[in-house]
């Protein structure tokens, strides 16, 4: 976020806070991301958890809604070989 935002939200009983809309879409965070919580002597920082290579990989499997049976790469090659050609 380039610019200073300053707003006001309200802790709920179950300690949940709501961050405002405009903030959100400022840092481009959307629902399901996970943030750090850290207590500094100013307050309380809220970051983006960084993803591992890992679990960044782990979290895209099964994205592409493919649901027939495993392919190797040399199949997968291939195939996109033979459409590449077809469209010629």
């Amino acid at each position: 976020m380039a610019t200073r935002e300053i707003s006001a939200t309200r802790l709920s009983a179950k300690g949940q806070v709501v961050i405002p809309k405009t903030i959100r879409d400022a840092s481009g965070w959307r629902a399901g991301l996970e943030l750090i919580v850290e207590v500094t002597e100013d307050g309380v920082v809220l970051r983006p958890r960084a993803l591992t290579r890992a679990r960044a990989a782990e979290e895209l499997l099964g994205c592409t809604g493919y649901r027939g049976p495993r392919r190797s790469l040399a199949e997968m090659n291939a195939a996109v070989a033979r459409e590449a050609k077809a469209r010629k």
